[in-house]
C-alpha cells in the first residue's frame, strides 16, 4: 500500500532537496526594538526543579514581547479591531516561497527599497509570482545577527539606516499577484528613509491594512533558491496576539 504525502516527504528529505533554518536562534542577550520596555524578556527561567520530591523533572518558564527575533505579524499589530493570532491557522503555515535578491544594489546604497521594476526582473527570470506565495527580500541584513546598533543601521548621528520594502513593491506583489504574506531580514519592513520621509511605518502599516501577514528578522535567504521553494512556518497557538517569535524553515531544491 502507497501513501502519496509519504512518498512527498520521503522525496523532499532526497538529496534533492536541503532543509533551511530561517529563523534565528534565541537567549536572553538577544535584540528586540528599544521601545519595548526592559526586563521584558526573561527566557528559561526555572519554576520547577530536579530533586522536588512530587515529580523528578525540569520546568521553566518564558517570557518574551510578541514581536522578537524572527517572528510573524498579525494584522492587529498595526490595525485596531483588526485579525490577531487566533484568525490564522494551520493553512496559513505552507506557502510557496519566491525570494527577490536585492543584495548587490543594498550594497550600494544602504537605503535601497526594493522596486516594482526589481520583482518584474525576478519574474523574467523565474515566472509569475505564484497565488499565495510568501515573497521574501533577501538583502544580507541576517549577517548583521544579534547587533542592535548594526541591525539598526546606527550612524554616528545617532540616525537608523538600513534597505527595505517600498510602497510601490508591497502593493504589486498584493494587488497584482495576490501573495500570502511578505518577509525581510530587517527589523522593520519599511526602508529606513521611506520610514523617515513618512514619520510613520507606512509599508508594515499597508501590509497588515490588508489583513496579510509578514515575518520579520528572517536568516538565510542566501541558502534558499530564489524560486522554487516551499516555507514552514509555526508559532504558538496564543490567542489574541499581534505577533509571535516563528519558527520557520525552507525546503528549497540544491542549488548548483
Amino acid at each position: 500500500m502507497e501513501f502519496k504525502l509519504w512518498n512527498i516527504l520521503q522525496e523532499l528529505q532526497s538529496d534533492a532537496y536541503e532543509w533551511v533554518e530561517l529563523s534565528h536562534s534565541l537567549n536572553n542577550t538577544s535584540p528586540y526594538w528599544g521601545g519595548i520596555p526592559a526586563g521584558s524578556v526573561e527566557l528559561g527561567k526555572t519554576v520547577f526543579d530536579w530533586g522536588n520530591p512530587m515529580l523528578e523533572c525540569l520546568i521553566q518558564t518564558f517570557k518574551f514581547p510578541g514581536q522578537f527575533g524572527t517572528h510573524i505579524d498579525f494584522p492587529s499589530h498595526f490595525v485596531k479591531g483588526a485579525a490577531s493570532s487566533e484568525a490564522f491557522g494551520a493553512n496559513n503555515m505552507l506557502m510557496p516561497l519566491c525570494v527577490i535578491d536585492i543584495t548587490e544594489k543594498v550594497a550600494q546604497d544602504v537605503h535601497y527599497a526594493v522596486s516594482v521594476a526589481d520583482i518584474k526582473d525576478y519574474e523574467a527570470k523565474y515566472g509569475a509570482i505564484p497565488d499565495g506565495a510568501f515573497v521574501a527580500l533577501h538583502t544580507d541584513w541576517a549577517k548583521n545577527w544579534p547587533d542592535m546598533d548594526k541591525l539598526s543601521g546606527i550612524a554616528a548621528d545617532g540616525s537608523e539606516n538600513f534597505p527595505g520594502w517600498s510602497l510601490e513593491a508591497l502593493q504589486y506583489i498584493y494587488e497584482e499577484r495576490n501573495a500570502a504574506a511578505n518577509g525581510h531580514e530587517t527589523l522593520d519592513t519599511d526602508a529606513s528613509a521611506l520610514a523617515a520621509a513618512q514619520g510613520d511605518l507606512a509599508c508594515e502599516r499597508y501590509v497588515l491594512a490588508k489583513g496579510k501577514l509578514q515575518i520579520e528578522v528572517l536568516d538565510n535567504l542566501d541558502k534558499v533558491a530564489p524560486a522554487g521553494a516551499l516555507l514552514f512556518a509555526a508559532w504558538p497557538r496564543i490567542e489574541g496576539a499581534t505577533g509571535l517569535p516563528a519558527r520557520v524553515l525552507a525546503i528549497t531544491p540544491k542549488q548548483k
